[in-house]
């Protein structure tokens, strides 16, 4: 297990993460970080509990949306997908049709030519 050094609102913490997680852990610090900054600038020092709250909502909400925006997009493409395979459907039913019938005609042309 690694051991992280991080700072959100001033304050430093030692956070643990799994091997090779350092960089990543780091990343979402400096975002919580960014967003308890903003709090702070808008509504002021409001303790350092409330402002980690209010930045654990607001982030929760960021995350609630593209939840929402990821199940918008998969059922798109999933009713792109049963499109696309209807129209692969009436495309190769076309297509065996349009073969049978050039198939018979060879043979009508074939049983002429046999028969001349």
């Amino acid at each position: 297990m690694a051991q992280v050094q991080v700072t959100v609102n001033g304050r430093n913490y030692s956070v643990v993460c799994d091997d090779g997680e350092e960089a990543h852990l780091t990343e979402l610090s400096q975002y919580v970080d960014g967003r308890v900054s903003e709090l702070a600038a808008s509504v002021g020092q409001i303790g350092e509990g409330r402002l980690m709250l209010m930045a654990g909502l607001l982030i929760t909400d960021e995350l609630a949306e593209a939840k929402e925006r990821i199940a918008a997009l998969e059922s798109e493409l999933e009713m792109a997908t049963t499109s696309a395979a209807g129209s692969l459907t009436e495309v190769s039913a076309t297509s065996v049709l349009a073969m049978e019938t050039a198939a018979q005609r060879i043979e009508d042309i074939a049983a002429t030519l046999e028969n001349a």
